[in-house]
């Protein structure tokens, strides 16, 4: 199924998006542009995904910056505002900022993770890199193919073996110990008779023997190198901002006021330009197709 709006860019536009989201979201350190990162990966995974899936992945994503948030001030107990002591420790306001900072750089990250595998599918992934390394882009998608792959099946086998009293969940710790190798076992047996059954198939047709042929439907136009290129120049003007010293919040050894600059504000609003564009583009083809009229 055809589909409009951001995910029908050319591969490269949507790649080099996403490449520049997770460059940036790793050199700005200031809570004020990562929320605002953060929020808008979330509506823009909303739009590609629908608002029932992101309450669904939110909650698992919440978890990581709030357990960094948590987890740093116990380890590091650098500054000067001690807001409390645990356990004779002190608890440091600067310790609390800077993991809450962490947190929303790897949130933010997640976020456009999870939209990346919207818009960037596997198809687009061969596309971009199966020419100038197909080997490798071939055992990169098989790889992350994995995951999935093998939650799908245990869930498969533990339901078939559940009926023949085999299960995690019920019986003795012992017994539910040697019915988890024996899950195990068969995913793994499952897994590696269909790996031989798949490289035996590849080098029946030949594959790696010749140079690869392939048929592409991408073709870049206007309207994609338009977008690549206000994408290239608001990455470029925000990476400017931060190779000036702007974006990044200094907590140690003495914290910054966290309040933005104009400068500051500056580099927010070249980044906020930026994350926005596959916003503006989902939503406005969400937003055409609901209005148009019906066809007879």
């Amino acid at each position: 199924m055809m589909r409009g709006g951001f995910a029908s860019l050319h591969p490269s536009v949507s790649f080099a998006y996403y490449a520049g989201v997770l460059l940036l979201c790793m050199l700005l350190l200031h809570p004020v542009l990562l929320a605002v990162a953060s929020v808008l990966l979330a509506v823009l995974l909303a739009l590609l995904g629908g608002w029932r899936r992101l309450a669904r992945q939110l909650p698992g994503m919440l978890a990581v910056p709030l357990a960094v948030t948590l987890m740093n001030p116990l380890f590091s107990h650098r500054g000067r505002h001690i807001l409390f002591y645990l356990f004779d420790q002190p608890i440091t306001l600067e310790a609390i900022l800077y993991g809450a900072t962490m947190g929303l750089s790897l949130l933010a990250i997640l976020l456009a993770f999870a939209s990346y595998q919207q818009v960037v599918t596997t198809d687009r992934f061969l596309y971009l890199f199966g020419a100038a390394a197909p080997r490798l882009a071939l055992l990169t998608l098989m790889t992350v193919r994995f995951v999935p792959l093998f939650r799908r099946r245990l869930h498969e086998i533990t339901a078939v073996q559940k009926q023949k009293g085999i299960s995690v969940s019920e019986g003795v710790l012992r017994k539910r110990m040697k019915d988890g190798m024996l899950l195990l076992r068969v995913l793994l047996t499952w897994s590696l008779e269909e790996a031989l059954q798949t490289a035996d198939s590849m080098k029946a047709r030949g594959y790696g023997s010749s140079r690869r042929s392939s048929y592409t439907i991408y073709r870049m136009d206007g309207r994609d190198r338009l977008i690549l290129t206000l994408l290239a120049g608001l990455a470029a003007a925000t990476g400017i901002c931060r190779a000036m010293g702007l974006g990044v919040l200094t907590v140690y050894p003495r914290l910054e006021p966290i309040t933005l600059s104009v400068a500051d504000g500056a580099c927010l609003g070249a980044f906020t330009c930026f994350l926005i564009i596959p916003i503006i583009l989902e939503g406005g083809d969400k937003l055409a197709w609901q209005f148009s009229p019906p066809t007879m």
